[in-house]
């Protein structure tokens, strides 16, 4: 006999299975409606044209479905402040947010087994993982653009 928490461990496992394989099963969609979000941002530099960034959907899905995979950790990232607003991932990831959560939501519609615990554990783990990912992205363009300030030469340096 199962104990009650291995047993709802076991479903949610199965479950985040098979929620991974139907949204793998939409990337299509997930991806055009993505686009959508996207062209709905404010374009605030050119690498944050959407011509641009929509040739990153599918490695940033890739890592997002495979990552759903993995347990997820006890504890949350901390919020980011102080983004530069030319940060051209700060609008890519908030359409990539909207895009995945609605094709989890419409996923979990489908269910007729889904119980209100999975469901919500489906939900932080989704953006838990995208928060993660977008995170990492967005402070390494961060970063790279303090680099890019720190090595430009001053308006008041001379050239010999």
């Amino acid at each position: 006999m199962h104990s009650g928490g291995a047993l709802a461990e076991a479903y949610s496992l199965l479950m985040q299975t098979e929620i991974i394989r139907t949204l793998q099963a939409g990337r299509k969609q997930i991806c055009a409606r993505w686009e959508v979000f996207l062209r709905i941002e404010r374009v605030n530099s050119p690498l944050a044209d959407p011509d641009t960034l929509v040739y990153l959907f599918d490695q940033t899905l890739d890592e997002v479905l495979e990552r759903l995979g993995d347990s997820l950790p006890r504890r949350s990232f901390a919020r980011l402040n102080q983004v530069s607003d030319k940060n051209p991932f700060v609008a890519y990831y908030k359409a990539g947010e909207q895009a995945l959560l609605e094709a989890l939501i419409h996923t979990q519609a489908k269910s007729s087994t889904l119980d209100p615990s999975s469901r919500d554990t489906d939900l932080a783990k989704l953006k838990f993982v995208l928060g993660t990912i977008a995170r990492r992205e967005i402070l390494a363009w961060e970063g790279i653009c303090r680099l890019e300030k720190g090595a430009r030469p001053s308006a008041t340096s001379t050239r010999n």
